[in-house]
């Protein structure tokens, strides 16, 4: 407990809920106590040397004197080893029982007693200490994992065996991913905790770990790309190191990572490739991600603290006023009855499905929150306790229900770890549809359980189902917020087949984008939250969760206006563009902030609605390969050093790089340039890459760049938002000798569609520039730019 959380937690004493939280986190610290087993005396074992191997399909088993490898190079070229008979399954992040074993890859004998199992893309090399190598086909080493070492309870009944594994890789290498890390998109030397935490306030980039963490490593360097997943759910925590390249003749200091898990399976997949690859092989292993609704790519409005019916009225007519565009507003917990879930509060909402339809007529959507939390006593709760045998809720060592502190008070959390649970839970929507909500936010779903010292989460003694396998909180809390996001979409799909659902959640794990995507959480007002906006949304791009975006603004402070523009400006070209604010923080209505910056404001929502059928094609593209819509700007070019530095710019897809301001009275800033032209979208001005260029950022834009040849669809001036017929053709010019083009998938409407793609190319023809379609036929029709 830091002295904040001292702090915090005395004046809790103060009131009701506070007593109520202080004594819900004794009650989790006896159970505890009572539930969970004490390790007692250990024992430290590592494999030993080789004994023997047993081929198998795609690889085969290796046998130490105390322990067993399974490796496995699978179809596509990813690589699966497990220790101690661990396979593949059954796993929370890989799709159904994961790809098939390469038929060509065979077990073969290796230098200094040890084997290898060689593929197209990669070889995997075991010594005969147990030592893992990752090898590209001309034989670079891209990663080194060390024998790994156990500890075990001397009693098998005091619990699982604690585990380390040490990794080494190119000097050179960074590290990205780990799921959303404030202090990113680059992880520097460091610890980072793997266990999904609610940070008890406003976040910035020194505060770790935050709402949503993956066993996910992005590592880049010179020889390629890889990235590493250990697929256990436990608590844990990366030591990350970068390395060191020796001056003149002066020997490399490798990079390194060391992961320590409190127990679970030691099992883990290598990806390996350019990055657009790795990316494509992590959608193909944990799934594809959902394709939000089309009006979910354009800008939303949320609070905390709305009120009532008549002042959402008022705030949407604010924006249907002055010209700005607006999809969809959120209601936060206040619109509910006493905060309970799947309730409204009558007299503050007397109407709520005619309040829907109203702003529907108006393109407006709306969107509801949803909390795991179920207040005990109430209907939800009666109704979950007849779930099943045992009821829907997340019980103790003892059988007994577990409750904790949460808005309504007390509460408690259904198991999302049960298939019946999830089934029930997704039915639950259907009282949200009716109340004409159009899509849903999860919240607090870590889980949260108030306590003003210790775990902000439920006791580590609490027994899951964990689809069959069973265990307790240690195993289950890291993919709790997962087992909520399938329960919603499933029951959604089936409640609404014909429509695909719109869900984000602040929490999650590996896979999560299968069901929708996530957001920042409570984002600190500053210039500090707003750099770590962009983190979050990068980091969790790399490890296959390409939805995402922060609280606009921040969540909990008064932004001042050269902020709040700042990171409109930011937010205008992520995904998910919302502004958010606590119940107790300044307004974020653009026009709040005064006549200049509502002017710019409007400037910059008027551009994102002009891209949004480019964030669709985003969406599309992301769903088919797994590329993010925000990208690093190294993406292309990994093998360009400095590149992989940069943190304060990303490119959005193939064509723009976007160039955010992130420091306070900044009114130009260094743009560092992939290789190619650039085009800068507001002068027209061209320039070569790679290299650097100082541009020009007064408060009312920000730099972004075309890249020479793309195509970009946008929204044309004849059209109405969400009408394909508004979708216009933008293309850039090609340097001169050089050909470019693009892609451009439109919505196929609110269901399931693909969508057809449709491919352009951009060329010279002599002092003209032309855009053909597949068929080699010129496209009518198009704005051509950078002439």
């Amino acid at each position: 407990m830091n002295g904040r959380d001292l702090v915090r937690a005395v004046k809790d004493l103060g009131t009701e809920r506070g007593r109520r939280a202080w004594r819900s986190a004794w009650r989790h610290r006896r159970a505890d106590a009572v539930g969970l087993p004490r390790r007692g005396a250990e024992r430290a074992r590592v494999p030993g040397l080789l004994t023997g191997t047993e081929a198998r399909p795609g690889g085969g088993v290796l046998r130490f004197a105390r322990s067993e490898l399974l490796v496995r190079v699978t179809v596509g070229g990813a690589v699966f080893w497990g220790w101690d008979g661990a396979g593949p399954t059954p796993s929370y992040a890989v799709v159904g029982d994961g790809p098939e074993p390469d038929p060509r890859a065979e077990l073969e004998p290796d230098t200094g007693g040890g084997w290898r199992v060689v593929s197209e893309r990669v070889t995997v090399a075991v010594s005969r200490h147990g030592a893992v190598e990752v090898r590209t086909p001309g034989g670079t080493v891209l990663r080194r994992e060390s024998p790994p070492r156990w500890w075990e309870p001397v009693d098998p009944r005091m619990g699982a065996a604690r585990w380390l594994q040490r990794s080494e890789v190119p000097a050179d290498a960074r590290f990205f991913g780990l799921g959303g890390r404030a202090a990113g998109p680059r992880l520097r030397d460091g610890a980072y905790r793997l266990w999904n935490t609610d940070p008890k306030g406003g976040f910035g980039p020194g505060t770790d770990p935050l709402y949503l963490t993956m066993p996910v490593q992005m590592v880049v360097a010179d020889a390629g790309t890889h990235l590493v997943f250990h697929d256990n759910p436990w608590d844990g925590r990366v030591v990350l190191r970068e390395g060191e390249e020796g001056a003149g003749s002066g020997a490399d200091r490798p990079g390194a990572s060391e992961l320590r898990m409190q127990g679970g399976p030691l099992r883990c997949w290598v990806l390996v490739g350019t990055p657009a690859r790795v990316l494509q092989g992590w959608s193909g292993l944990t799934g594809a991600a959902a394709v939000p609704p089309e009006w979910a790519l354009g800008y939303q409005h949320a609070r905390w603290g709305f009120g009532s019916a008549e002042e959402v009225r008022r705030v949407v007519a604010g924006y249907a006023s002055r010209g700005l565009a607006l999809s969809a507003v959120h209601l936060d917990i206040d619109h509910y009855d006493g905060h309970r879930v799947f309730t409204v509060d009558e007299d503050r909402f007397p109407d709520l499905p005619g309040l829907a339809r109203e702003l529907r007529e108006l393109g407006v959507r709306l969107v509801s929150i949803v909390d795991p939390a179920v207040k005990v006593g109430d209907a939800v709760h009666t109704s979950g306790s007849a779930v099943g045998k045992g009821g829907a809720f997340v019980r103790g060592a003892r059988g007994e229900e577990v409750h904790g502190e949460v808005w309504p008070g007390e509460c408690a959390y259904p198991d999302f770890t049960d298939p019946a649970v999830r089934e029930w839970w997704g039915g639950l929507y259907e009282e949200r549809l009716a109340q004409g909500f159009a899509g849903f936010w999860h919240d607090m779903n870590e889980p949260v359980s108030f306590a003003p010292f210790g775990d902000n989460t439920l006791p580590r003694s609490a027994r899951h189902a964990l689809d069959g396998a069973g265990g307790d909180h240690r195993e289950g809390h890291n993919v709790y917020a997962l087992g909520m996001a399938r329960a919603g979409w499933e029951g959604l799909v089936r409640l609404r087949p014909a429509e695909r659902p719109f869900l984000f959640s602040r929490s999650g794990w590996a896979g999560m984008q299968r069901y929708g995507g996530t957001w920042s959480g409570d984002v600190e007002s500053s210039w500090e939250g707003l750099r770590a906006s962009l983190a979050l949304v990068l980091g969790l791009g790399l490890c296959g969760v390409p939805y995402s975006g922060p609280d606009v603004g921040g969540f909990g402070g008064s932004p001042s206006p050269e902020l709040y523009v700042r990171w409109l400006q930011l937010g205008a070209y992520l995904p998910l563009f919302r502004t958010h604010s606590a119940i107790w923080a300044g307004r974020r209505e653009p026009w709040e902030f005064g006549p200049e910056v509502a002017e710019q404001a409007g400037a910059v929502m008027a551009e994102r609605e002009r891209l949004r059928p480019y964030f669709v094609t985003l969406a599309h593209l992301a769903r088919r390969t797994g590329a993010p819509y925000v990208r690093p700007v190294w993406w292309g070019t990994p093998e360009e050093r400095q590149l992989r530095d940069c943190e304060d710019a990303f490119l959005l897809g193939d064509a723009l790089l976007v160039a955010p301001v992130l420091e306070c009275g900044a009114d130009r800033r260094a743009v560092r340039l992939p290789r190619g032209r650039w085009y800068d979208t507001a002068t027209g001005a061209a320039y070569e890459g790679p290299g650097q260029i100082l541009l020009d950022a007064p408060q009312g834009r920000i730099p972004v760049l075309a890249r020479a040849g793309s195509l970009i669809p946008v929204r044309g001036t004849s059209g109405d938002s969400g009408d394909d017929d508004g979708v216009e053709l933008e293309a850039w010019a090609p340097a001169r000798g050089r050909t470019g083009g693009g892609v451009v998938i439109r919505d196929p409407g609110p269901g399931f569609g693909a969508g057809e793609v449709e491919r352009y190319t951009v060329r010279w023809v002599g002092d003209a520039v032309v855009v053909e379609d597949e068929a080699g036929t010129p496209v009518e029709g198009v704005t051509v730019r950078g002439l």
